[in-house]
């Protein structure tokens, strides 16, 4: 049924006005972002239909530009807003790290990164720049790689970090297989980067390693 054609009291519209957010489901979310559907597949449909093709709302907010349009249904206005949404989200989730020290919320780094990096499907390296207070100055991404690998220059980063004033850094790059176990070559990068920066009175807090739904801390497992 299309959603005009609901009771005002079952439309999810009302329904968030009325009892709030958390009162709509995962669909009627959705549907509600999107607004219309095709013909010949309502509104609750497609969203049903994205729902499943990402997996949830988690693969939703992780899925890059490209990854939308494979979707029918989704054309340049509902992508840019849910663009948009994904974009809130890494800026809602990058504020706190911002405002106060990395380690007084360790869970939102590591929500941050696996936000930023969880969906791509290349592997790339991206490093956190922290002031002297450990507070996030910014994230950038530095290296592109293919399927398996990326090839990192330490030099670049120590250049960036100079750049940033930066006090000390977290790494962090991804695994495109899913599975976010460290590999030796991991192991030896992060002692290289350390040394390396360590000429430049920069410390490398953590290196975080993003698999798919599980973000891996060296920090954590006492790898640095």
């Amino acid at each position: 049924m299309p959603m005009k054609d609901l009771p005002a009291e079952l439309r999810p519209r009302e329904k968030l006005l009325e009892r709030g957010a958390g009162a709509l489901s995962d669909i009627e979310l959705l549907a509600l972002l999107l607004r219309t559907g095709l013909k010949g597949q309502g509104v609750f449909e497609l969203a049903a239909h994205v729902l499943r093709e990402f997996k949830g709302f988690d693969g939703l907010l992780r899925a890059e530009a490209a990854d939308l349009q494979r979707i029918k249904g989704l054309g340049p206005a509902k992508r840019a807003e849910i663009a948009a949404v994904v974009e809130m989200a890494r800026r809602a989730l990058a504020q706190p790290l911002r405002d106060a020290p990395v380690f007084d919320a360790p869970q939102k780094v590591k929500d941050y990164v696996g936000l930023q990096l969880g969906s791509r499907t290349q592997e790339v390296f991206a490093v956190l720049f922290l002031d002297g207070q450990h507070r996030l100055l910014e994230f950038e991404l530095l290296f592109h790689g293919t399927l398996t690998q990326t090839s990192v220059y330490p030099r670049e980063i120590v250049r960036r970090a100079l750049a940033h004033n930066a006090g000390a850094v977290i790494l962090a790059h991804n695994h495109p297989s899913g599975v976010a176990e460290p590999s030796r070559a991991d192991e030896y990068l992060t002692q290289t980067v350390k040394s390396a920066l360590q000429l430049v009175d920069v410390r490398v807090l953590d290196h975080l390693v993003v698999g798919q739904g599980s973000v891996l801390s060296f920090a954590e497992r006492g790898l640095l």
